[in-house]
């Protein structure tokens, strides 16, 4: 999902300063594109009193005390990150392998990160259908890796669209276009997020926005085919059977579905059934999946 990482600005409503003639939104504006923090802090000030409730209030006070929590420090150690990675060579050539790296990282200050949450959430109190706020706010917890809380907002905001039946906005309180498709696709986002740590203790909380989302969308393939990815990890590949044969039943042509039936029942040891459905994933996938399929129907035929 593509998001700026220096400043979360989700847009401000055309809130007229009658001082000025400037709407907030352009002063707020101009003082960011300046990095005048202090002005930016006399505007919310301004603004806040001029009119606590708009919406937009919120998310300018939550982006700024997010850029103002952000720390970017040069780092030395055994896991880098970005693309700008400095090797550290050990002195005897022999050795192939760097002994460190130096990169940069980023580090917030937990103190200003807070505030700026706490303007969120009351924003979000405030106006709950703001779909911008809640993501801001689950993008900022993904970044700072506290995955827990990040997973806990991820599923009050599935849960609430039940309750909203997705009636969803965005900045300046506008609605989306197919409100339901676009939050369904961003959660799918940070399961791929989850995914991608690599880190197998984070399995279970794809698991549990999985099953929030299918406790609603049912028929959700996408949330099917990650529930089925959990338990394949875990090597309960029964379990993972059945979330995708449910799933091919809603698309029979969905070439990823049957590519991970095929590798559910490889791993399961039913060669027969595998082929199957790798012969399936021939049929119907794409040049890359069907690349993958023969290699692995040729594989298979081997033993």
């Amino acid at each position: 999902m593509n998001r700026q990482t220096t400043f979360l600005l989700f847009g401000l409503t055309l809130l007229f300063n009658q001082v000025s003639g400037q709407t907030f939104k352009q002063q707020f504006n101009d003082l960011v594109s300046k990095k005048d923090t202090s002005g930016q802090q006399q505007l919310l000030e301004k603004w806040e009193k001029t009119d606590g409730n708009d919406p937009e209030l919120f998310v300018a006070y939550f982006n700024y005390f997010v850029v103002k929590s952000k720390n970017e420090i040069i780092t030395l150690g055994q896991n880098p990150k970005g693309k700008d990675v400095l090797q550290i060579m050990d002195q005897d050539t022999t050795k192939k392998e760097p002994v460190a790296f130096m990169y940069g990282d980023i580090h917030y200050n937990p103190d200003l990160l807070s505030k700026g949450f706490n303007w969120i959430n009351k924003g979000i109190e405030k106006h709950p259908n703001r779909l911008d706020m809640r993501f801001g706010k689950i993008y900022m917890f993904g970044q700072i890796e506290d995955y827990e809380t990040f997973t806990k907002e991820i599923i009050k905001t599935i849960d609430y669209s039940a309750i909203n039946q997705n009636e969803w906005t965005w900045a300046d309180s506008k609605p989306l276009d197919d409100p339901k498709e676009f939050m369904l696709s961003s959660i799918q986002n940070y399961q791929l997020q989850l995914y991608n740590t690599e880190n197998d203790d984070l399995l279970d909380n794809m698991k549990r926005i999985a099953e929030t989302v299918l406790k609603y969308y049912p028929d959700h393939i996408e949330s099917l085919s990650n529930l089925s990815i959990v338990f394949m990890l875990q090597k309960q590949y029964d379990k993972a059977l059945e979330p995708l044969l449910k799933a091919e039943k809603l698309n029979p042509k969905d070439y990823i579905v049957l590519s991970n039936i095929a590798q559910a029942y490889k791993l399961k040891g039913d060669t027969k059934n595998a082929i199957k459905y790798y012969e399936l994933t021939l049929k119907h996938g794409d040049e890359q999946a069907k690349k993958y399929a023969q290699g692995q129907i040729d594989e298979l035929k081997k033993k």
